[in-house]
């Protein structure tokens, strides 16, 4: 965790904070689907590197493509996501289908032209049980295999509603992230910081050893130099490095409520979600375990009888007995 001080911004709750929570938040027109999976774009790659440390017990890249020439080229904003196209067929022999990437690059690119987009990628390895044969994931690998100067066919970009506001100043910002749902809060927090926006920016990154942190020594160096930006960080199968124990990224929120609560208890705040699914609804369940009802309900209505056991909550509440209000912005997976 680092120990950056926090910014000299304040955290008092704003009058006529109920009303924010339906307020709409306008983001930034995006430009969708320039290019389709059944007519890619080709990219080359300009670099592949390792984004945790050397002892990790996975295997995540960071890779980066030159879009120069292309239409993608300035029109791939973090928190959108591009179409990979690995070649060869499935086991029906069809070619194999688009995935998605989440960008981790800023809004100008690696470069500050939009010609070098990135994307943070873990190598799916894996067993399958019945048969004990090892398992790859198709895509994943592929991308990781690549060496600078091969080409990769690209679609793209996708998404709308997982972006900064396009008055990004009028907020803070709460990011939680596991796993590469790190990659779109890397070129976020690039964008706030560059643009130098009087905004508080906490970002929690979970994961389960120390070592499978991303991005790590980035975000450290850029909590050393920016006072409004906050890293923290929740190891879950380690102690911390303040020697507390282990924790989920949950687990934050009531460790450094401290911090936290009076953050919330802004009507600036935004909250952004992105990594596995169910991470989520353990942030919620943590955040009404800490905020004052009113404060909670800026960001989650309940249904007053799930209140009553917040212990019992469950997926399957969400967008019904539990419904997120537009300060609340998720993008999660299986």
């Amino acid at each position: 965790m680092s120990s950056s001080p926090a910014a000299d911004v304040s955290s008092n709750p704003v009058p006529g904070a109920h009303a924010a929570s339906d307020r709409e938040i306008a983001l930034p027109e995006v430009k969708m689907h320039i290019y389709r999976p059944n007519e890619p774009v080709v990219a080359r790659v300009v670099k592949s590197e390792i984004c945790t440390s050397k002892k990790a017990a996975g295997f995540t890249r960071h890779v980066e493509f030159d879009v120069s020439g292309t239409n993608l080229s300035g029109q791939v904003l973090p928190g959108q996501s591009i179409g990979v196209l690995a070649p060869g067929t499935d086991a029906k022999g069809r070619p194999h289908a688009v995935r998605l990437y989440s960008v981790a690059s800023p809004t100008g690119g690696e470069d500050g032209t939009g010609t070098i987009i990135s994307t943070t990628v873990k190598r799916t390895i894996d067993e399958h049980w019945e048969s004990h044969k090892l398992f790859l994931g198709v895509c994943s690998n592929y991308l990781c295999d690549l060496n600078v100067g091969d080409e990769v066919k690209l679609s793209g970009p996708n998404g709308k509603k997982f972006l900064v506001p396009s008055d990004a100043a009028a907020h803070d910002y709460l990011f939680f992230a596991t796993g590469t749902g790190i990659a779109p809060f890397r070129g976020m927090v690039l964008d706030l910081l560059k643009n130098k926006v009087n905004s508080r920016v906490t970002l929690v990154m979970g994961s389960p050893y120390a070592t499978d942190l991303m991005y790590d020594e980035l975000f450290r160096k850029l909590a050393s130099e920016h006072a409004n930006f906050r890293y923290l960080t929740a190891i879950s199968r380690e102690r911390q490095s303040d020697g507390s124990g282990p924790m989920y990224v949950q687990d934050r929120v009531t460790a450094s409520r401290d911090e936290l609560v009076p953050m919330l208890s802004n009507e600036r705040t935004l909250i952004y979600v992105c990594g596995i699914a169910g991470m989520e609804l353990g942030i919620f369940q943590k955040m009404a375990g800490v905020l004052p009802k009113g404060v909670l309900e800026q960001y989650l209505k309940v249904d007053p009888a799930a209140m009553s056991d917040v212990a019992s909550w469950n997926r399957k509440m969400l967008h019904r007995e539990l419904k997120t209000t537009k300060r609340v912005f998720l993008e999660v997976y299986s």
